[in-house]
């Protein structure tokens, strides 16, 4: 067999597997993000993650499908191991970003939903201030 067929099988592998974990991964702690900032509506949070999760795999793997192709052909094993590792090198440093952006972009999300819920105080009106006193101030209604 060549090693080029070998080289591509051996990174499709790699990749999917590294693919599938980390969407696991976001999926699984995103979830907690996601009931958090929807408030506590869990079958929405779960259609958003699955959402999320779905785009994520689609965006990965056409990225693993579209790098998949090798300019020079893989004649020896040292070759095949110096192919594998710029491939997946790249595709760790995808998935990263990729990671990263997904956890930047549920904070953001959390973030804005903790800011719309301390917009209501805390505690009710108790009672009125007295009127401002001087040449500054509104005149006094009339009864």
């Amino acid at each position: 067999m060549d090693l080029t067929v070998v080289a591509y099988i051996t990174y499709l592998l790699i990749s999917v597997a590294l693919t599938v974990w980390v969407a696991r991964t976001l999926s699984r702690n995103g979830r907690i993000f996601l009931s958090d900032v929807l408030h506590g509506n869990e079958k929405l949070a779960d259609a958003v993650n699955h959402l999320l999760v779905v785009g994520f795999y689609l965006v990965n793997f056409g990225f693993v499908a579209l790098y998949l192709s090798q300019d020079d052909a893989v004649l020896d094993a040292r070759a095949l191991f110096e192919a594998l590792s710029v491939k997946l090198g790249v595709v760790l440093l995808v998935l990263g970003v990729m990671h990263l952006g997904n956890v930047y972009a549920l904070n953001k999300i959390r973030r804005r939903g903790v800011m719309e819920r301390e917009q209501v105080p805390p505690v009710g009106p108790q009672g009125w201030t007295k009127a401002p006193q001087g040449p500054w101030a509104p005149p006094a209604p009339q009864a």
